[in-house]
């Protein structure tokens, strides 16, 4: 069997890297690489596009929009990296965790979305409660997250990593702070919410992982829920995961949850904290791994029957 053919229109950016770094030394696949010289040439790039098996769009999403346009090979598989078409009909979300529909979705579809970073960490403890009947679908939901600066673009990665900087760096920022953060929609989505949750994003002074927080009143779900049976449920949900797993203690014995533990990786770690009345639910990543990068390998991984760790380990 001939190797497939891959494509990353968008390179150069931050996720596009990442790909190709995973992808480079892979003997299985074939890279098609643009010229340097006609990277932003429409019709260079439609070429590439229309030769491959599969592409990876690293772009903006009206770029990206645009780009999907442009190919025309019926046999061109596509992951699309931006915020574009995580809520078009007709694109598989590319969260395979979530269920056998999901996996089968992924493997079989012609265009994947690739989901956003906070999304994946708010949707991996929502979504389950939701589809298990704990937790309405109206519930009023607060989510806190803070993420590496990698997740906010070259733009931000300048300014973080500049030899000379702004003293306000150092500290954690809020940002986003209209609460209309643009994952917002497909989380909702996703875990079939009917009410939009507060989500409150920080930035922080280190590159890569990030750390999802909701927290919740017991009382919030149905039947007598304990740190314990909210644990089962996690751990029921996700049994056979290979990237998503459930810590075994409510939290790490030093009693903190740092972000950025699994940076360079595409794990994604649940954890159940609290007492008796309430419970804080926490998923921690790689924003640039299980975030962004690292999942767009999987799904591909997925769709073309590779091993779903290949590449990833």
């Amino acid at each position: 069997m001939s190797r497939p053919k891959i494509y990353i229109d968008g390179k150069e950016g931050t996720t596009g890297l990442q790909i190709y770094d995973r992808l480079a030394g892979r003997e299985d696949i074939r890279l098609l690489l643009i010229d340097e010289a006609k990277r932003k040439d429409a019709g260079e790039r439609k070429k590439l596009m229309n030769e491959a098996d599969l592409v990876f769009l690293c772009l903006p999403d009206a770029a990206a929009v645009e780009a999907v346009g442009l190919v025309e090979n019926p046999d061109t598989r596509i992951i699309d990296a931006s915020t574009a078409h995580r809520t078009a009909p007709g694109w598989a979300y590319g969260f395979p965790e979530l269920g056998p529909e999901m996996r089968e979705a992924v493997r079989t579809a012609k265009h994947v979305a690739n989901p956003g970073c906070y999304a994946t960490g708010f949707i991996s403890l929502i979504a389950p409660l939701v589809r298990r009947g704990l937790l309405p679908p109206d519930a009023p939901l607060m989510c806190h997250a803070l993420s590496g600066y990698t997740g906010g673009g070259k733009k931000a990665i300048a300014q973080y990593e500049a030899g000379e900087r702004e003293t306000e760096l150092v500290s954690p920022r809020h940002y986003a702070v209209n609460l209309s953060h643009k994952h917002i929609p497909e989380m909702m989505q996703v875990c079939g919410l009917k009410r939009k949750p507060v989500f409150m994003p920080m930035i922080c002074d280190f590159p890569q992982g990030m750390v999802v927080t909701v927290p919740l009143h017991l009382d919030m779900l149905s039947g007598a829920q304990t740190l314990d049976t909210l644990r089962t449920v996690y751990r029921d949900f996700y049994a056979g995961s290979r990237f998503v797993t459930v810590r075994p203690d409510d939290a790490p014995a030093c009693g903190f949850i740092g972000s950025n533990n699994l940076a360079g990786t595409n794990d994604l770690q649940i954890f159940v904290c609290g007492n008796e009345e309430q419970v804080m639910l926490a998923a921690r990543l790689d924003n640039l791994g299980k975030g962004a990068s690292g999942a767009a390998v999987q799904n591909m991984n997925i769709m073309l029957g590779f091993p779903e760790e290949a590449g990833l380990i």
